[in-house]
């Protein structure tokens, strides 16, 4: 009977684990600040409210992600090497919520409506991880497939620039503004010039010169091109951490150019406690809450998934209980989130990529990746540090990351039957379509329901709800399990 140590537990060297959790932490660092980003501008909250917004989400995603890949108890964590951090499935109903009640008074109404959702998921994840035979590798492969497409959205705009705000590819031409401006001074005098209509407004029209430029391609591209040579040329441990060494290369050559900027690091202080309530006890609305309530089930389907290829990535058999495990601690990092003044978690997909590029396999890295961020939520200078690089490096290494989870769904796929089962490729082609709608069409739900459009906004949640429809209408389901524990990314190969 062998003894050998699981890859799953391995423990490296110190200093291997601290570079290789630094590097799943600078991979998931723009997406993890991201949200409160968004939220914090919404509630139109101070800049130091949406600092400790930061702070807050940056500790809660380190102690999180401690529960979830090194374990709590026999309920909760996965014990795999899982990043976790908050969710984009939740933002368009908190940003509903910005909406009508701005301020503190909004956050305390997110906030309330986050700790009920976390205590309701905590107590159906057993249900969810019963629902494994509805995810054999042609769902699975499918869902995890159109993850990585998403994913590549937010890399490529990393490289390029946000469809909107100061990086939009168009502005409004100033002299457009000021003649705007002058005819409605003109209308309120008097004369031949009607009123002008209420919310009128000016489109577009002007190139943005900060959208696209040159120098931003170059950048990434040289990041993309160090990626490449370090994972062609190095052996063992550098190849390991080609995507860092590609960031740092990025970080010098930015900082060389003038692009990266260390204002901020000068003016954070060194240590910021993060408290609990910090903007007042939270409010519950029954229906804000059922509403979180389904974006996390999303988030928990969608986790069954990555979790299901992380086990077949590190050679970790996924049961019921250990699934179980898992989700309810993604329940767990939301109700922590709602009383620490952050958000919902889940586990970041983008750093299942990571897992399939470097090859290793240990839990114990994503254990000192939650302590990186730990320390990053509790010392703001060393959270601007990372802050200040600029995202056109992260995009170059982003394509290289998102692109590998779509891989990863292709080879799940590579184990499905299409010579005997002229349905399975139906089921792909029509899933797949219906998951890009929101990426090609994101204004289709215009004349829908505003209920709903949280829980049509997501392609992901498109496709695994056309997966398992269309799977359960041409196949039936399988009383075995083990053909979805055995969902394969076929990583290993892939080094």
């Amino acid at each position: 009977m062998s003894n050998a140590i699981s890859p799953v537990d391995e423990r490296l060297p110190t200093a291997k684990l601290a570079t290789l959790g630094l590097q799943h932490v600078l991979i998931m660092y723009a997406g993890a600040v991201a949200v409160p980003l968004i939220i914090g501008r919404a509630l139109q909250l101070s800049p130091e409210q949406i600092s400790l917004l930061i702070s807050a989400d940056l500790f809660v995603c380190g102690i999180v992600t401690l529960i979830q890949s090194f374990g709590m108890t026999q309920w909760f964590g996965i014990q795999l090497p899982v990043m976790m951090g908050v969710t984009f499935a939740a933002v368009a109903p908190m940003l509903s919520i910005a909406k009508v009640h701005s301020g503190t008074q909004g956050a305390q109404l997110i906030f309330g409506s986050i700790i009920g959702a976390g205590i309701i998921s905590m107590l159906i994840a057993p249900l969810v991880s019963r629902l494994l035979r509805f995810f054999p590798p042609i769902v699975t492969g499918t869902i995890i497939t159109v993850i990585g497409i998403t994913l590549m959205r937010i890399g490529i705009n990393w490289i390029f620039g946000n469809p909107v705000g100061p990086t939009a590819p168009t502005l409004v031409n100033p002299e457009h503004t000021q003649w705007l401006e002058a005819a409605k001074a003109a209308a309120t005098t008097g004369g031949n010039i009607p009123p002008a209509p209420a919310n009128i407004s000016l489109a577009p029209s002007m190139p943005n010169p900060k959208y696209a430029s040159l120098i931003n391609l170059g950048i990434a591209s040289l990041v993309l091109l160090a990626i490449l040579l370090i994972s062609r040329f190095a052996k063992g441990f550098l190849a390991n951490i080609a995507v860092l060494l590609g960031i740092i290369i990025g970080g010098l050559v930015t900082a060389s150019l003038g692009m990266m900027h260390f204002d901020k690091v000068a003016a954070a202080p060194w240590l910021g406690l993060v408290l609990p309530f910090q903007f007042g006890m939270p409010q519950f609305d029954a229906i804000m809450i059922l509403t979180m309530t389904l974006v996390m089930i999303v988030v928990m389907i969608e986790s069954t998934g990555m979790f299901l290829a992380l086990g077949e990535m590190t050679n970790t058999p996924i049961d019921q209980q250990r699934l179980a495990r898992g989700l309810r601690t993604d329940g767990l990092g939301t109700l922590i989130g709602g009383i620490f003044n952050t958000f919902p978690y889940t586990s970041f997909s983008q750093n299942v990529g990571l897992v399939a590029v470097t090859g290793v396999r240990s839990r114990f890295v994503c254990v000192a990746g939650g302590i990186i961020l730990v320390l990053l939520g509790l010392l703001p200078k060393m959270a601007a540090l990372v802050e200040a690089l600029p995202t056109v490096v992260l995009g170059g290494a982003g394509l290289v990351m998102f692109g590998m989870v779509a891989a990863t769904g292709i080879r799940i796929l590579s184990n499905v039957d299409f010579k005997t089962n002229r349905h399975n490729a139906m089921i792909i082609a029509i899933s797949m379509g219906i998951g890009m709608i929101p990426l090609v069409a994101p204004h289709f739900k215009q004349w829908m329901p505003h209920g709903i459009h949280p829980l049509v906004d997501s392609g992901i949640l498109l496709t695994s709800f056309s997966a398992l429809l269309l799977n359960l209408f041409f196949n039936g389901t399988q009383t075995d399990n083990s053909a979805a524990i055995r969902a394969s990314a076929q990583t290993d190969s892939h080094v």
